[in-house]
């Protein structure tokens, strides 16, 4: 039996393609900071620390603590100086990205729907951002005060996507069996390998990304109004 919903953000919630995102994320972040340092260099280290962060499997230390770990050895910027300037970035100049992305009114039907019917609802996004920044984000789908069961991000989870112990420690969190849960998303390698844990599967197709080589097959797929008529059909 279905209990609980996992729901990936960027580019499945929060419609969007999420390398067009990308570039005007590193732009704007690297403006921010070019009165500390070389935007160029800082968010060239800025992805390093983020790929070292994402390889981690330490379930000891939080993925806000390996990446300012690594990312503080590589920049020329103490970090009493650099963090206030980074919080202020997510505060003010991250809610001007809304324009890169694509929001649709399906996606809270879908949120409201599931959790009308009983579900737990989780926003299940690679937790490589801060919570400020994932607030703002579910803000501009109008989900930002949604009592989601969880939301992960970087402060509180241990593992990245694809890691299959990102899925685990969602799994412990929620306290459910794998087969107790469907994880819904857009990227054919890092939302489907939720199934090695037995988690339902929905492959979700406006802006898919597909995987060269990957075998995962998603047990359903469509786009999001399709999955919106599937969660409203669904009988918990």
């Amino acid at each position: 039996m279905l209990k609980a919903l996992l729901l990936d953000l960027d580019g499945t919630l929060l419609p969007m393609d999420t390398d067009a995102f990308l570039r005007q994320y590193l732009r704007s972040i690297g403006q921010h900071v070019a009165h500390l340092t070389d935007p160029r260099q800082f968010t060239e280290h800025l992805m390093a620390a983020t790929e070292v962060m994402i390889r981690d499997t330490d379930k000891k230390v939080s993925n806000q603590e390996v990446f300012w770990a690594d990312f503080l050895q590589r920049v020329d910027v103490p970090a009493d100086k650099l963090l206030p300037v980074v919080d202020d970035f997510y505060v003010t100049r991250f809610p001007e990205l809304k324009e890169h992305t694509f929001p649709t009114p399906l996606s809270k039907k879908i949120v409201e729907t599931a959790g009308d019917k009983g579900l737990q609802v989780v926003v299940a996004t690679n937790p490589v951002f801060p919570t400020t920044a994932i607030e703002e984000r579910l803000r501009w789908i109008g989900l930002h005060d949604y009592p989601f069961a969880l939301v992960t991000t970087y402060e509180k989870m241990h593992f990245c996507k694809p890691q299959i112990g990102y899925y685990a420690e969602i799994l412990e969190l929620l306290g459910l069996e794998g087969q107790e849960c469907m994880m819904v998303g857009n990227d054919a390698y890092e939302d489907l390998v939720a199934a090695e844990l037995g988690l339902q599967t929905y492959l979700v197709q406006d802006y898919l990304i597909p995987r060269d080589g990957v075998n995962f097959k998603p047990d359903y797929q469509g786009n999001l109004a399709e999955f919106l008529q599937f969660i409203t059909e669904f009988n918990a």
